[in-house]
């Protein structure tokens, strides 16, 4: 795990990942999983979601941590805590933050910590807002409209990138 000092001043897209770790973070309304709008969202759980991850990730080496809080304050400090932690890779859904979150957008991009963006549906297809995205802005990459199997693309890219 490099130093607190070695990690600050990185880019989001520079040099390789700092640890073999991968922190998944959740935003508003997601622990709604499988019990909400399910012809868009599906019927998994986020409990499910989240243990799929998780099992992935450990059958590759990696420890994943999940994270789901319906406040941008919480996911910020999330965020926060994963640069001092050493986290080397983040998967975010920013659920309904995605258009407009100007803070957890600068926490990701002040921690210099890699990340992707994931989106449940395709938010394109109805939202014009999400053609500029705060965090989109810093993100290595947005996946979007593949459901939960979007998680698994981000996690495949997060692996590949932190065992390189």
């Amino acid at each position: 795990m490099a130093s607190t000092s070695a990690r600050r001043g990185r880019r989001a897209g520079s040099g390789a990942a700092r640890s073999g770790s991968v922190l998944v973070l959740h935003g508003p309304n997601l622990n709604l999983l499988g019990s909400a709008g399910s012809s868009v969202l599906g019927t998994e759980t986020l409990a499910e979601l989240d243990a799929r991850l998780i099992g992935e990730a450990a059958r590759r080496g990696v420890r994943l941590s999940a994270f789901q809080s319906n406040h941008e304050g919480a996911l910020v400090d999330r965020v926060h805590a994963a640069r001092d932690e050493g986290i080397g890779f983040v998967i975010v859904n920013p659920g309904s933050l995605a258009p407009c979150s100007l803070a957890l957008g600068d926490a990701l991009a002040a921690t210099a910590i890699p990340f992707i963006e994931v989106a449940l549906g395709n938010r394109r297809s109805h939202d014009c807002a999400a053609t500029r995205r705060r965090l989109s802005e810093h993100a290595l990459g947005i996946i979007e409209g593949l459901g939960s199997r979007g998680y698994d693309f981000a996690l495949a890219f997060a692996l590949a990138r932190l065992q390189a």
